[in-house]
This record gives C-alpha cells, structure tokens and sequence, in this order.
C-alpha cells in the first residue's frame, strides 16, 4: 500500500522482452529483493538489484493494464517504496491495482497551476465524483469536475516540478486507480 505522494523519480533503463524486465535506475534507499514499489502507479515487485538499478519482472496482465511499455530509456517515471506500519499518510490509499487508463484530453496552464482533463472509460467514470481521490501514475490527486466521459484535476507547482507530469503530453495515457473507498462504497450500495 502507497500513499500517492511521489518522493523520487527514477529513470527507465531497460526493457528486456524476452523476459519481461523493467529496469529502472533509481537513488532510493532501503530496498531489498522481494519489496514492493509503486513504479507510476504499477505495484511491482523488486526481483533484482544490481547497484541502483532495480529491476521488476512484468506479468502479461501488467504489460496489457498499464503503459509501462510507452516508457524510453531515459524517461522518468515516478517511484514510491510501500508504506510501513506508522507512516503519514499525507496522500490517500493508493493500492499500486491499475483499474484503467485515461487520456490526457488537455493541458491547460493557469497562473498557479496547471488543469488537466482527461477522457476515461465509464468503468472508471462511475466511481468519480467532484473532491475525490483519485491516483494518476502513482500520484494521489483530487478531482475537480466530472462530465459524462471525462474530469478534470489541478496540479500544483510542487507536484508538477516534483512528479513524472512535468514531461505528459495531450494524447498520453496515464495510469488510474480509483479511491478504495468510492470502490467499497459504490459496491455496498449496489447490494
């Protein structure tokens, strides 16, 4: 389990197909074999090390659910290592399941902030509502305004300088977890 607040960003350094490899350079600490990560949003599990290279072994459900594989050597990409019993939590529950992709429709900037509005699939649609949580590559943000097939967030200086979404683009595919909590609720409701 993630908290959404992106701390370090680490750099795509491979893709090896034939075994189904991401390797990502990283300067984060503390990590062993077997730990879980959030890489942009993808919960992944560390299966190798070799000095700041990390690498996760990606299963075809992954590689189909996510855009891990739009990523070049050398983009960045944001990481996050799990939380531990005790941590803040200054974001919201991020689980690390992607539920879907959505599309960035437009970026607009605004004196303070940027605004993005995405397209997305009704799958993810039913569970957003204005204030919610929602997480985007890994990254906890809340939702400004729904429409019928779309919503649209703010981003804020730190985020943007500090986060992957500096580099995304009209057109990206960015991936979406919808709040746990809105998960439970719509789920309960619907019994």
């Amino acid at each position: 389990m993630f908290s959404g607040i992106i701390m370090n960003l680490g750099e795509i350094s491979g893709f090896d197909e034939k075994k189904s490899l991401l390797s990502i350079k990283s300067e984060i600490k503390d990590i062993n074999l077997g730990d879980s990560i959030s890489c942009s949003g993808v919960c992944l599990t560390v299966s190798e090390i070799n000095k700041n290279i990390l690498n996760f072994h990606l299963s075809s459900e992954t590689i189909q659910k996510t855009n891990l594989l739009k990523y070049k050597t050398g983009d960045l990409i944001n990481i996050e290592k799990s939380l531990k019993v005790g941590d803040e939590i200054n974001g919201h529950f991020v689980f690390g399941h992607v539920d879907g992709l959505s599309q960035v429709k437009k970026i607009k900037k605004l004196t303070d902030s940027w605004v993005f509005e995405l397209n997305t699939d009704s799958d993810i649609m039913r569970f957003l509502s204005p204030k919610c949580s929602i997480s985007l590559d890994g990254i906890s943000l809340t939702v400004n305004n729904v429409l019928e097939n779309s919503f649209s967030l703010s981003i804020i200086p730190y985020t943007w300088e500090n986060t992957s979404l500096k580099n995304s683009r009209e057109g990206d595919y960015l991936n979406t977890e919808i709040d746990m909590l809105a998960r439970y609720v719509f789920r309960a409701l619907n019994k």
